[in-house]
């Protein structure tokens, strides 16, 4: 019988920052989203989209996804049969927002009168909190209000029990082998 207070260390979600080349993923991008998706929650983010014009930041995202669905990269959130229509429509929303184009910023910008989350630059300000600037709100919407119960549930039912089952394979092939043979 396991300890139920032991805490719970998994990482149930990997947020995945793509640099804002407005072209394609690199290779490399490539196989670590493809390998760190078979054991967490992979949701990819594009870095600095303020470097990115909104038509660029548009024509990036769909290179993206068509490069992640071409190379079978399994991303966050899945679907199950346990999902409700309601469900069903939040996911493919938000999978038709991924990769997130965000703007980070730690520093409080006037606009109006009003501080607000945000940077400054000679064009303007960029404000983190404006959904035609950032997607900041919708991630943050995604991981902490919507989705925050699926990722640790898919973090159990899915990635470990893929490990478990993994380990048992291992030491159930370690145990069939003969003593002495290496």
């Amino acid at each position: 019988m396991r300890d139920k207070h032991i805490q719970d260390t998994r990482i149930h979600c990997c947020l995945f920052f793509i640099n804002p080349t407005g072209h394609s993923l690199r290779s490399i991008d490539i196989i670590v989203m493809k390998k760190l998706s078979e054991v967490v929650n992979v949701v990819p983010i594009i870095a600095k989209a303020d470097s990115l014009t909104l038509e660029e930041r548009e024509a990036f995202k769909n290179n993206i996804r068509a490069e992640m669905q071409y190379n079978n990269i399994r991303l966050y959130p899945f679907d199950t049969d346990e999902n409700d229509p309601e469900e069903l429509a939040l996911n493919e929303t938000i999978r038709n927002i991924i990769p997130f184009a965000v703007v980070g910023s730690e520093r409080n910008v006037l606009i109006d009168g009003k501080p607000v989350r945000g940077r400054k630059n000679k064009w303007g300000v960029i404000n983190v909190e404006d959904e035609t600037h950032c997607e900041f709100v919708h991630l943050r919407n995604f991981l902490t209000r919507t989705h925050l119960q699926d990722l640790i549930e898919t973090t159990a039912q899915i990635h470990y029990e893929a490990f478990r089952s993994k380990q048992l394979l291992a030491l159930k092939d370690a145990s069939a082998r003969p003593v002495g043979s290496a």
